[in-house]
């Protein structure tokens, strides 16, 4: 899976997500070329979209809002986030539900 990353300490993963703001509903849409697509309901304003990514991905995986972190594209559609605390396979077990309906 070209869009999550184990990371070197193996404590932790990254994702690259692609946003798309002011949707009906929150919920992972599928895949948007090697990025996992992300629609949300709130806008790309003041901030208001990373939060409510870092939200959604803190409820999805159980982890604490501070174990997640935007490591890039904080002002992009196009993003890369860290979940500390998260293997790779702990991951993927998360996010293939959803992917393979």
């Amino acid at each position: 899976m070209t869009y999550l990353r184990e990371q070197a300490d193996s404590a932790s993963v990254s994702l690259s997500i692609h946003v798309q703001p002011k949707a009906s509903r929150t919920r992972v849409a599928g895949l948007h070329g090697d990025a996992l697509k992300l629609c949300i309901t709130s806008p790309p304003v003041d901030g208001k979209a990373n939060a409510a990514v870092i939200g959604f991905f803190a409820k999805l995986f159980k982890i604490p809002k501070a174990a997640v972190t935007i490591a890039s594209g904080e002002t992009s559609r196009d993003k890369r986030i860290i979940l500390a605390g998260i293997s790779a396979d702990q991951a993927e077990a998360v996010l293939h539900p959803l992917l393979n309906p």
